[in-house]
């Protein structure tokens, strides 16, 4: 039923999964490797068409001039405004909606919960005319405040699903146990549930960081300005309108994937607890 663990497979088979595996995480890491060999690539090399040989020396310049030769850091700036107010505003909305669909009993629970789950369906790009439409008649187009409120809305769906389930794997003998006591439901939700929700709360805070902070699609439909663009639109002005510069939009781009990177280690074992609870017995 399940796979059998690789020592325990034939010998061929066992030979054949170690030549595998280096030759995979290879190919993975690639288009990673290129990229960080080209931040530190000189212009020269690039103009005289060098983009795969080893460069003529390392410039690692390159990242001092993204942020003198570009507002690289005004990018950065408001993918935060965008990225924190979004987990925020989705942990409080997810946490208090996985409580009630998987608490209270009542005869459109299921209905309720599927119009949640419905929406991660729906395949985002129909959605970006009707969107920007709206976000023009709200006046919030081209603001930071426009593209965090809509990605609120977008993975709260998501994230009701993800805390549903887990507070539905809770013990409920101890929300029974603390109504027999005389707990308000705001006291267990605040004093016994939402601790026990640390390692999801980690775990999606850490998903839902990674998913906005990299969005492109968004950031470039529901954005045009360099004062509300993220980092993932705005690295597009790093190149010129008759030259390409490729070394400064990969150095970019390694400063821009850094705060997803420390994001996940800080929360590295609540991210791997909260995914792993209940996994077994």
């Amino acid at each position: 039923m399940f796979p059998r663990p690789i020592q325990q497979a034939p010998r061929a088979s066992r030979i054949a999964y170690q030549v595998a595996l280096p030759v995979a995480l290879l190919l993975w890491l690639l288009p990673l490797l290129g990229v960080a060999m080209t931040s530190v690539r000189p212009a020269s090399d690039l103009a005289q068409g060098n983009y795969f040989g080893m460069p003529s020396y390392l410039a690692f310049e390159n990242y001092a001039d993204v942020f003198r030769n570009s507002p690289i850091a005004h990018y950065i700036l408001n993918s935060f405004k965008v990225t924190i107010p979004t987990v925020i505003g989705c942990l409080v909305l997810s946490c208090m909606t996985g409580f009630a669909l998987a608490i209270y009993k009542f005869r459109s629970n299921l209905l309720v919960f599927f119009l949640f789950v419905a929406g991660n369906f729906v395949p985002f790009q129909i959605l970006m005319v009707p969107v920007r439409d709206l976000t023009l008649s709200l006046g919030l187009y081209n603001s930071t405040l426009g593209l965090a409120l809509f990605h609120i809305a977008f993975q709260t769906g998501f994230c009701t699903l993800f805390m549903r389930n887990f507070i539905k794997a809770l013990p409920f003998e101890l929300i029974e146990a603390a109504r027999v006591e005389g707990v308000s439901e705001v006291r267990i939700f605040w004093f016994i549930v939402l601790p026990l929700m640390r390692p999801a709360i980690a775990a999606l805070s850490v998903l839902i960081f990674t998913f906005i902070w990299n969005d492109y699609f968004w950031a470039t439909v529901l954005t045009t300005s360099a004062e509300t663009q993220p980092v993932t639109a705005g690295l597009n002005s790093l190149n010129g309108q008759w030259v390409a510069a490729w070394h400064l939009v990969s150095a970019g781009s390694i400063i821009a994937a850094l705060p997803p990177v420390v994001m996940f280690f800080a929360m590295q074992k609540h991210f791997i607890a909260g995914l792993t609870l209940g996994a077994v017995k």
